[in-house]
């Protein structure tokens, strides 16, 4: 049996897996083999996005320029509707208390809360954001790590950081399921668009798979019986596309090592 996932957005269970559903039905229906009834959650992605069971799952664009670049396949990536979003790009909102600076320039010297190291939304595109504003290599007095851009949103609201940066289809889902995560919060300003969240496989799936998840995933985006679940999940289509498409994901990183 192949394994998949669908981690990164995951603030409605429900939701996620009724999309599973869909996309394995028209998995099937193409004569995709060992399909999983169910998703796994697992703890440690990065061996599971290594695995070479692995039929389909959601990274970020980081560890895709980064540490899985010659581990994976890219399928695609999910066109999302919210906020932000434009075809298959997206970009992090900067979030703040209402009270703070009304600009990226006010938060020098001040703490970032960042969801992960390895994130791109929450911390490469940040830090590419402030690079040209650095002083003697650093904007920012102190970069706190909490886990999550929920953890994020409330150490800023708490008080125990002072900004962060929320990708925008995340920041639409928390709205909606959490909305008390936002109270005393306002936007200052966003990063730039890039590339969003890469669909991936593993580097062994054969060709005629690829494409049949390719077909899958497109015929799914118009399956009728998973409008609600894709609703809830801000997806409005599927583009196929290659990992060159997240090279500017990469340059990013770069100008901000400089």
């Amino acid at each position: 049996m192949r394994v998949a996932s669908l981690p990164m957005y995951d603030a409605d269970p429900e939701a996620v897996d009724a999309w599973w559903r869909a996309i394995s039905r028209a998995l099937r229906a193409r004569g995709v083999a060992a399909v999983p009834e169910a998703l796994e959650r697992p703890r440690e992605l990065d061996a599971h996005w290594r695995d070479p069971r692995l039929l389909l799952s959601q990274t970020c664009g980081f560890p895709l320029v980064t540490s899985l670049s010659r581990k994976v396949q890219v399928v695609g990536a999910f066109l999302y509707t919210a906020p932000g979003c434009a075809g298959f790009e997206y970009r992090s909102e900067l979030v703040a208390r209402i009270d703070d600076a009304d600009a990226i320039e006010g938060f020098r010297g001040r703490v970032a809360a960042i969801n992960s190291p390895d994130s791109h939304s929450g911390c490469n595109a940040l830090r590419g954001l402030v690079a040209p504003l650095a002083r003697d290599g650093a904007f920012f007095g102190t970069e706190l790590f909490t886990g999550s851009h929920r953890r994020s949103l409330f150490a800023v609201q708490s008080g125990l950081a002072d900004i962060a940066a929320i990708d925008c289809v995340s920041l639409a889902a928390l709205r909606r399921r959490d909305p008390a995560l936002f109270r005393g919060l306002r936007e200052v300003g966003s990063t730039a668009s890039t590339p969003g969240l890469p669909l991936i496989t593993s580097a062994t799936t054969p060709p005629a798979e690829l494409a049949a998840l390719r077909a899958a995933l497109g015929a799914a985006c118009s399956d009728a019986t998973a409008a609600n679940a894709r609703d809830a999940l801000f997806i409005g289509g599927f583009e196929s596309l290659s990992a060159a498409a997240w090279q500017p994901i990469e340059d990013v990183r770069q100008s901000a090592s400089r």
